[in-house]
């Protein structure tokens, strides 16, 4: 049964993400993205700012329904990149797939907390009703237990009331006042900060706080290392435009208030956050630096959750970060 719907999957997202015309075969890249995921926001501006055809690319955004369509779209031939973590990328290259990964951003999950309410430190959360987003093996969550037990013995899985859901429903709980705390994705916890919540502690600072030297970046764009070998320049353009783009959304106010319909803030403050935030997680380190962090992040995660969260991997799989990055590409 189950592989029959996988096959059915993997037919459906390849009639979905149709090839492309024989005229633009040699220079587009199809980029499989969630129908309302943030990623939509750079590509949009890289298509506006004309910086995909400035770096010799014809980039095809491909929207999904969910994360994992657009992972089996990849697997399938169906796409040639998508957006995800390096994790998953470990995890793969680890039982055989030649998959890479390209930083994207360093924002992570906070956790947010109503600004009167009586959660000011993490040992405040015991007895609490936590949302966490993204289950029980969210890196986040883990790395944020970690640190709670460290830092104040505190067993947050076992002396708090979690509640696991998806990211809008729990920023709706809290504001109505069902949780106490809600660990969201960045989107969602930077327009709670919009709405006067504050940031108890974020994913980036509880790795930080377990030994990372500096951000890493979360998520990624993730490609077939053979499709990059087989089109290196459309592999080093896409990633030559795509800091590009970084670039312009950093410095300019005005691309974001082109992209408001995207966003869909609800006022100028909580678009203004929601940039800030996206700036802030724009990866900016050396990749030897990013790589050696990921490194130790892997080894802190694997002690953490075991194989059900890495896998059979003991150390991050060699390749995982893009080769073509070395040279500062």
């Amino acid at each position: 049964m189950m592989r029959l719907l996988l096959a059915a999957l993997v037919a459906a997202v390849t009639t979905m993400a149709s090839p492309p015309s024989a005229g633009a075969a040699d220079t587009t890249i199809r980029v499989g993205v969630l129908k309302f995921g943030t990623v939509n926001w750079e590509l949009d501006a890289m298509k506006r700012a004309g910086l995909d055809e400035k770096h010799g690319i014809d980039v095809d955004i491909v929207p999904f329904a969910g994360e994992d369509a657009t992972a089996v779209a990849l697997q399938a031939g169906a796409v040639d990149v998508i957006v995800t973590d390096w994790l998953w990328v470990s995890r793969q290259r680890s039982e055989g797939s030649d998959l890479t990964f390209a930083p994207y951003s360093t924002s992570v999950g906070s956790i947010m907390v109503p600004p009167d309410g009586a959660v000011k430190t993490l040992a405040d959360l015991k007895g609490k009703r936590i949302g966490v987003a993204g289950g029980p093996l969210d890196k986040n969550w883990l790395l944020i237990q970690a640190l709670a037990k460290r830092e104040t013995g505190l067993d947050l899985s076992r002396e708090a009331d979690v509640v696991y859901g998806a990211p809008p429903l729990l920023a709706e709980k809290i504001r109505q006042g069902e949780l106490d705390a809600v660990l969201d994705f960045w989107n969602y916890a930077a327009r709670l900060e919009a709405e006067g919540y504050r940031t108890l502690i974020s994913g980036e600072d509880a790795a930080e706080a377990l030994g990372t030297t500096g951000p890493v970046a979360a998520i990624g764009y993730v490609f077939h290392e053979g499709w990059a070998k087989e089109h290196p320049d459309l592999a080093r353009g896409f990633v030559a435009a795509s800091r590009e783009t970084k670039a312009l959304l950093k410095t300019s106010d005005a691309e974001w208030d082109a992209l408001a319909p995207l966003v869909k803030p609800d006022n100028d403050r909580t678009l203004a956050v929601m940039r800030d935030r996206y700036r802030e997680g724009i990866p900016e380190r050396p990749i030897g630096e990013e790589t050696a962090d990921a490194d130790r992040l892997y080894a802190i995660l694997r002690k953490i959750g075991g194989e059900r969260l890495v896998g059979k991997g003991e150390t991050l799989a060699p390749g995982t970060y893009w080769s073509g990055l070395d040279n500062g590409s």
